[in-house]
């Protein structure tokens, strides 16, 4: 509903029974508190509506999603190197926090596998304590990017690199399960086999329960029929079975540690801010509402926090399971903290029963998710689509595998990107040139954007040679856009005064104008620069 709809249809409170007093009416404290009453319950109204808006399905969805997320959270766990309980933990408190923090109703966050690739070389070298510190440091970090407001540069980010950044996840989550098909017993691949086609096959006669939670049930309970001898959960590590304790992470306080995490943290921060902002804007279409990218990032951060200090590794919003989430009829927070708590309950009670699972039923899971993220239709687009943009997705792609940092990988294609939109810009410039009746007269006439990338063409364009007495540069059509602009008129002025031409510059508009007496270093008196009257 729209916001200002919604208030227009809130009923008028009861008026007070003196509300008639001509004393109060006229009186300051009451002309201060009608306002700020309207602000409260303004305010109540929509936490009512961001929580119990629509109940039962926020309730219902968040059960569905929590039954996925056991899988995923465990499977992202062995990706990172650390115990299940890690990402299990993580995926209980980030879902809880990010409920109240967060800035996009019924959205779900959790341990994911776009953080937990950045985390395999921390953990390996300095292990799972220096995590728990990397992870409050990015949630530090992500605070302060969203009190900055830096959710706003992912105006920045184009499609090619965001199809690019979630094509270079999905090819390092598939990466990550190699180790699980290489050297393990022949029932393994059939495991594997067997899950995909339960994970696949499921959806097309019930989507009651996630296929990827039956295909570890049937799994597991074939496994413990036949008594294969294959890996299980029980193998990686312990799982939890109580709630998860305060803690706070055992390093050294030196800046020896500070260099250590900082890398990692950053590295965390961005890849987690970048998912969860894109994640937050396909909600938004998918919903037609609109959610605070600033208060996301926040709430991000608090809740990494809050994980760290309880046994957790970082995570971020998950674009499969908000969507899972999404459609099945969420719309409000509510149903993102069913998912926490009711995960909780689920570890606490059946965590006899996780231990059993094989390791091959969430390398199962695994690949789906990496068939599932990877945009298979970009495939097919390269051959369609501008080859800048193909360039820029494959650029991205790449350096994402080739360094196993999704951050560098989208830096590139940001940077990529840019020079490739400055480099077609550049070419809608023109400059044309007319010589007077009486041959003494050359008069340039620029059009389009001079800027960094266009300038050197633009003084290239101005023969200061030709043997005339006086040039004239018309940049009425045109626009000067930063220094390096203003420097490339500051040199066709001065070549051409030490060749004796006289130079003057009409249609300035009011900013290019400004950008010229500003910067300019060419001597004014020598140059007539015309405002544009209009």
């Amino acid at each position: 509903m729209d916001p200002v709809k919604a208030r227009v249809a809130l009923p008028a409170a009861d008026p007070p029974d003196n509300a008639n007093d001509p004393t109060l009416l006229t009186s300051p404290t009451r002309a201060m508190c009608v306002p700020l009453r309207k602000s409260i319950m303004h305010a109540l109204t929509s936490s009512r509506r961001g929580w119990f808006a629509n109940p039962r399905a926020d309730i219902l969805s968040g059960i569905v999603v929590a039954l996925a997320l056991i899988p995923e959270a465990i499977g992202f766990s062995v990706i990172a190197g650390v115990d299940p309980k890690v990402g299990l933990y993580a995926s209980v408190v980030i879902a809880s926090v990010i409920a109240f923090t967060g800035g996009r109703p019924a959205m779900i966050s959790a341990a994911t596998a776009a953080t937990a690739v950045v985390m395999i070389d921390l953990v390996r070298d300095h292990g799972v304590q220096y995590l728990f510190a990397a992870t409050i440091l990015m949630g530090v970090i992500q605070v302060v990017a969203g009190l900055l407001r830096l959710g706003r540069l992912m105006r920045f980010v184009s499609r090619s690199v965001m199809t690019g950044f979630v094509n270079a996840l999905a090819v390092l989550i598939f990466m990550a399960q190699l180790p699980e098909l290489h050297g393990v017993p022949a029932a393994t691949y059939g495991l594997i086999a067997l899950g995909l086609a339960i994970i696949y096959g499921l959806p097309r006669i019930s989507r009651a329960i996630p296929s990827p939670l039956v295909a570890i049930v049937v799994l597991t309970a074939l496994t413990a029929a036949l008594g294969l001898d294959v890996r299980r959960i029980a193998d990686l590590g312990v799982l939890p079975s109580t709630l998860p304790q305060f803690a706070l992470p055992q390093v050294p306080l030196t800046f020896e540690t500070l260099r250590i995490l900082l890398p990692y943290a950053a590295a965390l921060a961005a890849v987690g801010l970048l998912e969860s902002l894109l994640t937050a804007q396909i909600v938004d279409d998918m919903t037609d509402t609109p959610s605070s990218k600033s208060r996301e990032c926040v709430g991000q951060g608090v809740a990494n926090m809050a994980s760290a200090v309880f046994g957790g590794m970082g995570g971020c919003a998950m674009i499969g399971q908000s969507v899972i989430n999404v459609s099945s009829g969420a719309r409000g927070r509510l149903s993102t903290l069913v998912a926490g708590i009711f995960l909780l309950v689920l570890l606490v009670a059946l965590q006899g029963l996780l231990a059993l699972v094989p390791v091959a039923a969430l390398t199962a899971v695994m690949i789906m998710v990496s068939i599932n993220t990877f945009s298979w239709r970009s495939l097919m687009q390269l051959r369609t689509n501008p080859p800048a943009s193909s360039g820029v997705m494959l650029a991205t792609v790449v350096v994402v595998v080739a360094t196993g940092n999704l951050a560098i990988g989208v830096l590139v294609g940001v940077l990529l990107s840019g020079v490739f939109f400055a480099g077609k810009v550049s070419r809608l410039s023109q400059v044309t040139s007319e010589l007077s009746a009486d041959g003494r007269t050359r008069t340039y006439r620029v059009s389009g954007q001079v800027f960094f990338a266009s300038a050197s063409a633009f003084a290239d364009a101005i023969d200061v040679l030709e043997p005339v007495d006086r040039l004239v540069i018309d940049v009425q059509a045109a626009h000067f856009w930063d220094i390096s602009a203003v420097g490339a008129l500051d040199r066709t002025v001065l070549r051409a005064r030490r060749q004796g031409r006289a130079v003057t510059v009409v249609g300035l508009n009011a900013a290019s104008a400004t950008m010229v007496e500003r910067f300019g270093t060419h001597d004014k008196p020598d140059v007539s620069v015309a405002r544009p009257t209009h």
